[in-house]
């Protein structure tokens, strides 16, 4: 059996961070990050997105926008950091209205790792995403 070397094999294929924006599995933040006081890029997974941030039909109605929702998420997110010592990742939760009349917490994980170009990303996720 042949063995291999991991740090010294060559990298076939390398799906990055600007792929996946532009695919879709991640969604950009970072222009609204920005006015929360993050100053690196920040994401979210697709299941986020679609699964929290953008309201349900019959909550836009109440008030409910991609821009509230997104803050909210941002906000939580900004104070969240602050509180931690833990530099790489960690959960943190937000409230989001659900139904008319029913909130829900949901538990979000953020990681920080390296972009593209080997700077800091934040990107959030749900807690069973890797």
């Amino acid at each position: 059996m042949a063995e291999t070397h991991p740090e010294s094999d060559p990298i076939i294929y390398r799906y990055t961070r600007q792929q996946a924006l532009a695919d879709g599995v991640l969604v950009d933040l970072t222009e609204w990050a920005k006015e929360t006081g993050f100053h690196c890029p920040v994401a979210c997974t697709a299941a986020v997105w679609h699964g929290y941030v953008v309201p349900r039909e019959g909550l836009r109605s109440l008030g409910q926008s991609e821009r509230g929702r997104g803050h909210d998420l941002l906000w939580m997110l900004y104070h969240a950091i602050r509180r931690s010592r833990r530099k790489d990742q960690l959960l943190f939760q937000v409230i989001f209205l659900m139904e008319p009349e029913r909130q829900e917490t949901v538990t979000l994980k953020v990681i920080c790792g390296p972009g593209d170009e080997g700077e800091p990303v934040l990107t959030i996720l749900l807690p069973n995403e890797d």
